[in-house]
């Protein structure tokens, strides 16, 4: 099996699609975005965990080798279940992304979802940012009021040299954030780290999109899911 699968809250782990695709343009990528539950940076751990799971052995049944939880919550909240809960190999985000940025910064901050940031699995000065996935679910990426949301967060930062874009989501506003925190503060992004730690066999099939409910803004982004129920 030379499948690996992708799962998210949405459409952010597509920006984990698009890094593999990037590095390896023949692998044969399985993507899961449960569209009918996003935001999962609001749920509770528990109920996170039980997302998370279902995703996982969704994936799993569709005959994946190896698989991604594009989604930083659920890397935060249910890795450990996860990998309990299947039996394949199973990566998360934070990590690489966490050692990349200790790597090239000192002062290094992170922005991400409530269950994110609450987590502490970045470990450094964390924001939660619980409006943002809605705006980008939306396809709200070039509003007046997501500038306005974006600047009253990212203005608690003091003098950080490094932020990690702790959501998948994140890095389809990432102009706007650096426009926002000036040059001199370097982007981290997940969805790069992740695909760096990968080492992916050619695919011998079509890559296959399914979301647990066909709204307009995964639809707007020019694919054409399968409709599940998980």
């Amino acid at each position: 099996m030379a499948k690996i699968g992708v799962f998210d809250s949405g459409l952010g782990g597509l920006t984990v699609v698009k890094e593999i695709k990037k590095r390896f343009p023949k692998s044969q990528i399985i993507y899961l975005g449960d569209t009918a539950r996003v935001p999962y940076g609001t749920r509770s751990a528990k109920v996170v965990q039980k997302f998370a799971v279902e995703d996982a052995k969704f994936l799993e049944s569709r005959g994946v080798s190896q698989m991604i939880i594009a989604c930083n919550t659920a890397s935060a909240l249910a890795y450990q279940q996860v990998k309990q809960a299947v039996k394949v190999l199973v990566y998360e985000v934070i990590t690489p992304a966490r050692t990349y940025a200790e790597k090239i910064g000192k002062n290094i901050g992170v922005i991400g979802t409530r269950g994110t940031i609450s987590s502490g699995a970045y470990g450094h000065i964390g924001i939660a940012c619980p409006l943002l996935v809605p705006f980008i679910e939306e396809g709200e990426l070039n509003s007046p009021a997501l500038r306005l949301v974006l600047e009253s967060y990212l203005k608690q930062f003091r003098d950080i040299d490094t932020l990690i874009l702790g959501c998948t989501h994140y890095p389809l506003i990432a102009d706007l954030i650096q426009e926002i925190m000036g040059s001199k503060v370097k982007l981290v992004n997940p969805a790069e780290e992740i695909v760096k730690t990968l080492d992916l066999p050619d695919g011998n099939g079509k890559d296959e999109y399914y979301v647990t409910d066909l709204t307009r803004s995964f639809l707007s982004q020019g694919i054409s899911p399968q409709l599940v129920e998980l």
